[in-house]
């Protein structure tokens, strides 16, 4: 038995606004799971209705098999920690993590022996005496964290911890974050609308949209096996490219050139004679020059963006854009002509009516 399910959630307010659809998951305990999605996909709305912060409108929640609906906040055993921080100024760092037992009525020496562990293993052993204001936006997220975890809870909830912090301090709090999981082993939901938070701390990634699961899978299976073109298109970086065209006789043009593409339409090829598709390839996946078991696309180099490890080179493909990524030291020149080739097997189909991707 799973340790928290979701059957069949659903969050519809007052005015009749269905933020979240028949939304159903399993989570095993000990699990990171990542609820991703852009803005209003109803990921944060999800969260606060397992915390019980938001009544659920249908459907059921269950934790370690006992149905929670009904239950408040802190009979579900969880602990949540805000992109505000929610710290209270008036206290300082030791009491704000102590605060929680406090309430409990835990012994103060248990309370001194925890929050000292806690404050150890997030670094904060110097700022106890300090105040909420004397600390950097990373060390209150830390203040936050730690204040969670202290109350040894079953499930962690994570809403949008990093949004408040600069690049350099998110990269240092997701290596933290990831360490925490790790040594706590607490089931862990969290939400966020960055892939790469998303990617590179999940064990199991969700991902919304207007209210919906669109894919859930782990973030190998997210990135090379999407669902759908919006699940490929969200998920990488620069995202993945998509020409439309038009299959005839298990071929696609693009640009001018006729490309066979029947060994992705597979045993589907004679259903889409005549339909729209979307070709999908990452940018990361093509290779300068031509190659073996791949398309050869002639294009004409747009714009060059040097970003240290990589160059990104905008190209022009007859009437469609696309984005290569290649080396640094072979970047093409602007304006130039260029042939660059993309594997057989690095190469995706969609339906352009459902947008579900094409199995062949």
């Amino acid at each position: 038995m799973a340790y928290l399910t979701l059957k069949g959630i659903n969050k519809i307010y007052p005015n009749g606004y269905h933020a979240v659809h028949d939304f159903n998951l399993e989570i095993e305990k000990g699990e990171f799971i990542v609820f991703v999605g852009s803005s209003g996909c109803g990921k944060s709305t999800t969260l606060r209705m397992i915390a019980g912060l938001e009544n659920i409108s249908s459907g059921e929640l269950l934790i370690n098999g006992v149905r929670a609906n009904e239950m408040g906040p802190r009979e579900r055993e969880v602990a949540m920690v805000f992109q505000s921080y929610a710290l209270y100024p008036q206290m300082t760092v030791y009491d704000n993590l102590g605060f929680g037992l406090t309430l409990q009525g835990v012994d103060e020496d248990v309370i001194d022996q925890k929050v000292r562990e806690v404050a150890h293993i997030l670094g904060l052993t110097d700022y106890l005496d300090r105040m909420p204001r004397a600390l950097s936006g990373g060390q209150r997220q830390r203040v936050a964290v730690g204040r969670a975890i202290i109350r040894k809870v079953g499930i962690f909830l994570m809403d949008e911890p990093l949004s408040n912090l600069d690049a350099k301090q998110r990269v240092t709090m997701r290596a933290e974050i990831a360490q925490i999981h790790r040594q706590t082993g607490a089931t862990t939901i969290y939400v966020t609308h960055d892939q790469v938070e998303a990617m590179t701390l999940a064990d199991r990634i969700v991902i919304m949209k207007s209210g919906y699961i669109q894919q859930v899978g782990t973030p190998y299976e997210l990135y090379f096996k999407p669902a759908n073109l919006f699940v490929a298109g969200f998920i990488g970086e620069p995202p993945m490219n998509f020409i439309r065209a038009t299959v005839h006789g298990g071929g696609i043009t693009i640009g001018g050139t006729a490309y066979d593409i029947s060994h992705n339409l597979g045993r589907q090829e004679g259903a889409y004679n005549g339909k729209d598709v979307y070709f999908g390839f990452r940018p990361e996946a093509i290779r300068l020059g031509e190659v073996e078991n791949a398309y050869h696309v002639r294009a004409t180099v747009e714009l060059t963006e040097m970003l240290g490890d990589n160059t990104n080179v905008y190209v022009n493909i007859g009437d469609t854009n696309a984005i290569l990524k290649v080396n640094p030291h072979d970047a093409p020149a602007i304006d130039s002509q260029i042939t660059f080739s993309i594997p057989y097997t690095d190469t995706y189909l969609f339906d352009a009516e459902t947008e579900l991707v094409i199995q062949g």
